[in-house]
C-alpha cells in the first residue's frame, strides 16, 4: 500500500525532523557549507516566516524547503535563495519536484519574483531538479569557500516568476 504524501506548511511541532534532514544534508558535504547544525533560533533567525514548508508522509515529515532573503535593501525584498533538503531515504521518488513547485507557488503568492539557489557543482541531481523548474544558470562561484579545509565552487541558478513582477 502506498502511503500518502502531502505538502504543508511547517509547524514548531516539525522542528527537530526539519533539523535531523537538515544535519544529513551537513553529513553529505554536498548540501552546505555549515558543518554544525543551527539552533532552533538561529534557523527561525535565518528563513523567511511565510514561506517554509514541509512534505510529509503520512505524518512524518521527509523534506522541507524555506526560502532565504538575499537582502535588506527593500529593492531586493521580491528576492529570495531557495533551500530545499529531502531526507535521504526519500530521494528519487519525485519528492523534491512536489516541494519545489509548491515553494515556487507559494512564493509567488507572496510577491517573490525571482528565486536563486547556489549548488555545489557535484550535486547534479539539485541542478537538475532545478532546471526542471526554470532555474538557469547564471555562472560558477569559483573557490567561494572552504569546507573541511578544501575549496569549493558553487553553481549560481536563478528562475525568474512569469507572473510576479513582470511589469
Amino acid at each position: 500500500m502506498e502511503k500518502t504524501v502531502h505538502i504543508d506548511t511547517m509547524k514548531e511541532t516539525d522542528w527537530q525532523e526539519v533539523r535531523q534532514i537538515y544535519i544529513h544534508g551537513i553529513e553529505s558535504r554536498n548540501a552546505t557549507f555549515d558543518t554544525t547544525p543551527l539552533t532552533k533560533e538561529e534557523w527561525d533567525k535565518k528563513y523567511i516566516k511565510d514561506c517554509r514548508l514541509v512534505v510529509r508522509e503520512e505524518e512524518k515529515v521527509i523534506g522541507w524547503a524555506a526560502l532565504i532573503p538575499i537582502s535588506t535593501k527593500d529593492a531586493f525584498y521580491g528576492v529570495a535563495e531557495l533551500s530545499i533538503y529531502i531526507d535521504t531515504s526519500s530521494t528519487g521518488k519525485g519528492i523534491g519536484k512536489k516541494l519545489i513547485q509548491a515553494l515556487i507557488e507559494e512564493s509567488e503568492k507572496r510577491g517573490f519574483w525571482m528565486l536563486q539557489a547556489g549548488i555545489f557543482p557535484e550535486n547534479q541531481a539539485s541542478i537538475n531538479l532545478h532546471k526542471k523548474f526554470g532555474f538557469r544558470k547564471v555562472g560558477v562561484r569559483e573557490r567561494i569557500g572552504k569546507l573541511d579545509g578544501v575549496w569549493r565552487d558553487v553553481v549560481l541558478m536563478e528562475r525568474r516568476s512569469k507572473v510576479v513582477g513582470v511589469d
